[in-house]
């Protein structure tokens, strides 16, 4: 039999957190995240997203042992701005046993149901910055910092227990030796001159910090028209530049600004941190802080994390900017492999941008969704 317990408490969050770290202990391929940080993100005096958003904790136990676990997440932006009467629900781990889906699932369409919500979507974060959908395909490949990993039987249980496919995302791979600075060098020194723009580049994380209120603006901006889209809130911008910014090499991050200095698109490429992250094994302290340094300073893999154009110069070709800024740092830097973070399948504007590179879709994944 299964019962369900909500976890309040920080250790019962901790237990939570910590799930994961005993189904996946045998996985070469489950990257864990640093505990703390997990933490922080449950913590509703810490994270900014519970200003908009109410979100409760179960564990599921069986022979008073933990055996899996859910977050139900209810966004009110999302529900009181683009009248989506979602259930969000993420952090959905469990062993191979029905039951237990079942259970957690239960769980999530009751507080649904109580709140006169219409469906339930997952896994998905409290927005768009937030990790999503489960993996369907690419379980032996290593995970991302940014992404959950998860065991190939999750999908059966979602459409064991009547769920279907909401969204499908992809996710891509190339080596930085596809990209051919013949495609954009002559494109970049054009498109510069006929729009009056230049690209505007840092060493210190702190010579960012100024841009990075307008490089948010200009997200919301850049994916306000997608159908899963949550703007990100002011008080969401400081906590994500102070959480990740610090995070990220100075040099990974381009800015592309207009004859006025405005910003009309940036890109934001991180170091891979997966294999410093399995070596600190969810702590920071006392050697996964030196793991995680090495990782960016030394790292030849690296994510395209975000990519946003201001909506006047899309299909205009400032991709060929950003990307020449890119083929010099990687070049100085020796970077190997390029990976993209999951991209929504039917975003064709994102496939044009990319197909001169040969990537290859080597994993997907998919959010899920029930009617209420």
């Amino acid at each position: 039999m299964v019962t369900l317990k909500e976890a309040v408490s920080k250790s019962e969050l901790k237990l939570f957190v910590k799930f994961p770290f005993k189904l996946y202990k045998d996985s070469e391929y489950w990257v864990p995240p640093i505990i703390t940080d997990e933490l922080e993100t449950f913590d509703k005096t810490k994270n900014p997203a519970f200003k908009n958003a109410e979100a409760s904790f179960f564990l599921a136990y069986k022979n008073n042992t933990v055996v899996g676990r859910v977050a139900a997440i209810i966004n009110n932006l999302e529900i009181n701005q683009q009248q989506l009467k979602k259930m969000r629900f993420g952090w959905f781990d469990f062993i191979d046993d029905t039951e237990v889906s079942e259970a957690l699932l239960n769980k999530v369409a009751e507080i649904g149901q109580e709140h006169q919500l219409e469906y339930m979507e997952g896994p998905v974060g409290f927005s768009n910055l937030d990790k999503v959908g489960v993996l369907t395909e690419g379980f032996d490949h290593i995970g991302s910092m940014v992404t959950w990993y998860n065991h190939s039987y999750y999908q059966k249980h979602y459409e064991r227990l009547g769920f279907v496919k909401e969204k499908e995302y992809m996710e891509n791979k190339f080596p930085a030796g596809n990209a051919d600075p013949a495609l954009f060098t002559k494109l970049n020194d054009l498109i510069k001159r006929r729009y009056g723009l230049r690209e505007v580049n840092f060493v210190k994380s702190k010579d960012i910090m100024p841009m990075v209120d307008q490089m948010f603006d200009l997200f919301n901006e850049t994916y306000s028209k997608l159908s899963s889209f949550v703007p990100i809130t002011d008080v969401q911008k400081s906590y994500f530049k102070k959480k990740y910014i610090s995070f990220i090499n100075p040099e990974y991050i381009k800015f592309i600004v207009d004859k006025e200095d405005k910003l009309i698109a940036f890109a934001i490429v991180m170091p891979s941190f997966s294999k410093a992250l399995q070596k600190a094994k969810g702590k920071l302290f006392p050697f996964g802080i030196y793991h995680l340094l090495q990782a960016k300073k030394k790292s030849k893999d690296v994510y395209f994390y975000l990519i946003g154009i201001h909506p006047e110069f899309q299909n205009k070709g400032v991709t060929a900017i950003i990307f020449n800024e890119y083929y010099k740092t990687f070049k100085a830097k020796k970077i190997d492999m390029c990976y993209r973070t999951p991209e929504l399948e039917e975003n064709i504007a994102i496939k044009q941008m990319w197909k001169h590179f040969d990537p290859v879709v080597y994993k997907r994944r998919r959010t899920y969704r029930k009617n209420l």
